[in-house]
């Protein structure tokens, strides 16, 4: 007989799965979709259905007229009010039973990829982060460069908008990031280009130097004053945007 009941457990992996593919690409076709099925123990159509359901609560969604699946559950709601901005805590619970469900530990996933002496549990923990935050980036933006609209995975990064090193808070936030191509990404964060509050790209006056050069003028100057490509969902917070703009943009 199959399952009907949602499970909490099932239902986090599942919001974890809603981050990190884009809304409109989710089918029980879809790889992704399949493949955390499968480790659940869900159907691919069950699990694209609670896909669903939490778009139905994503306000950024409903702003584009995007309103998901009209019926969900109570327990879909508390996952979301939990999670949802709680992005430390949705990576290590989400991943942790994730882990469970393959019945293998985070340490025994990892253990032997690295030398004896280094301390696990922290370079497994910022792999992972690093592995959602960049899920779910590329997978806000549709995988394309929010800049040049590159689409080549390979040349993509999840770039921070306010550094790593500078919030601890939120460095896996979705709305702290921005996927860029890896030379705007290497430009970013040296200041060399912002995006402003307004969602504008802004090019330093360092490039006035460069002037007649025509790849500084085909990879920076024409794009001054455009507006980036907005993601799906997790627009980028503008106090993150301003942070750059006021202290690491080369006016």
């Amino acid at each position: 007989m199959s399952k009907n009941y949602w499970s909490r457990e099932e239902t986090i992996v599942a919001f974890n799965v809603y981050c990190k593919i884009p809304f409109k690409s989710s089918s029980k076709t879809n790889p992704t979709i399949i493949k955390y099925a499968n480790i659940i123990g869900r159907s691919p159509s069950a699990l694209n259905m609670k896909i669903g359901n939490f778009g139905r609560l994503d306000p950024e969604l409903k702003k584009k007229g995007i309103t998901g699946l009209i019926n969900g559950s109570k327990l879909e709601e508390k996952v979301w009010d939990e999670f949802n901005g709680n992005w430390e805590k949705l990576v290590f619970e989400s991943e942790e039973l994730i882990e469970k469900f393959q019945n293998k530990t985070n340490e025994n996933s990892v253990l032997e990829k690295f030398p004896e002496g280094k301390e696990i549990d922290t370079i497994v923990k910022k792999r992972v982060n690093q592995s959602f935050f960049r899920s779910t980036i590329l997978s806000s933006y549709n995988s394309k460069c929010c800049i040049t609209g590159l689409s080549i995975p390979d040349f993509l990064v999840a770039s921070h908008i306010k550094p790593w090193s500078k919030d601890k808070e939120n460095r896996i936030n979705p709305h702290n990031g921005l996927c860029l191509n890896s030379i705007h990404d290497r430009a970013f964060d040296k200041g060399y280009i912002t995006v402003t509050p307004e969602f504008k790209i802004k090019i330093s006056k360092y490039f006035d130097n460069y002037s007649t050069d025509k790849s500084v003028f085909e990879f920076f100057l024409k794009y001054q004053n455009q507006e980036i490509l907005k993601p799906e969902r997790f627009l980028p917070k503008k106090e993150f945007l301003d942070y750059h703009y006021q202290t690491i943009f080369l006016k």
